[in-house]
């Protein structure tokens, strides 16, 4: 269970830099906390470092973050803390769609690297934690690395699964990624049952509509077919069998080859 109702803590000052009170430390329970099942020792020893709307930048909230407690997800996005709900089951059940395809794809493809749920350090205020990422490896010309084990910089393909929280992620969290570097954006919008592909173009996100057949093809990343309707039906077999379609295809032996000549010229600039 998510305990996501436990962020509380002291105001940001202007400068986005967050001023310890005195008395900061172990704290009695709230009524969030009790409400949300903590037990009697855990609602005693439970300090949380930051809450939600809070306004600050990126180094502030990723030195706090990293003292939250276990189960307790935060993130960043335009300067402000965002706080996950809890993941409802159809939440869950699409996620897992879009990760089983992205997985797919990342290990059939190698120099192409997945993600689910990993922090990223995408900018001076945001540090989003994607639901779905996938991103190129440094040497194969990718715009993202790691430091100090977390991701840094933009992935390529992002996808969002908005069920209470696609306001934010076809706003805020939209503005981030356009402005981080993502090159293409998917929102999966449960409850309205529409899956929405932006890509960057010029700096700027733009929607693009599925091929004729329904299905949707990265650009980003030969290959990589979703389509839109199994995902959102929880059809797994119809999902495995785009994904490997697309795994199939000429475009993506191509790619694969490509990628392997970039790691290639890497290995050698790295030897001279």
């Amino acid at each position: 269970m998510m305990t996501t109702a436990l962020l509380t803590a002291p105001e940001a000052r202007d400068d986005g830099v967050s001023a310890r009170p005195a008395g900061w430390g172990l704290h009695e329970p709230t009524p969030e906390v009790v409400a949300a099942g903590a037990s009697p020792t855990r609602r005693r020893t439970l300090a949380v470092p930051i809450r939600a709307g809070e306004r600050m930048n990126q180094p502030t909230f990723h030195a706090l973050a990293e003292s939250l407690p276990a189960g307790v997800r935060a993130e960043l996005i335009e300067g402000v803390v965002v706080v996950p709900p809890s993941v409802t089951d159809d939440h869950a059940t699409v996620h897992i769609g879009a990760a089983v395809s992205a997985g797919t794809y990342n290990m059939r493809t190698p120099g192409v690297l997945a993600s689910d749920n990993g922090s990223v350090v995408l900018g001076p205020e945001s540090e989003p934690q994607p639901d779905v990422a996938l991103r190129l490896a440094p040497e194969c010309g990718g715009q993202s690395r790691v430091e100090n084990r977390y991701v840094t910089g933009a992935p390529e393909l992002v996808i969002e699964i908005a069920v209470s929280t696609e306001s934010t992620d076809l706003h805020a969290r939209k503005r981030d990624y356009e402005r981080g570097g993502v090159r293409e954006y998917v929102v999966v919008a449960v409850e309205r049952r529409r899956v929405m592909w932006f890509e960057n173009v010029g700096g700027r996100f733009e929607e693009r509509d599925p091929d004729a057949d329904g299905v949707y093809r990265s650009r980003q990343f030969p290959g990589f077919w979703l389509d839109p309707a199994a995902l959102l039906n929880q059809d797994g077999p119809r999902l495995l069998e785009v994904i490997h379609q697309g795994l199939a295809s000429p475009e993506h032996a191509a790619f694969v080859e490509e990628l392997a000549a970039r790691r290639n010229a890497t290995a050698s600039q790295e030897e001279e």
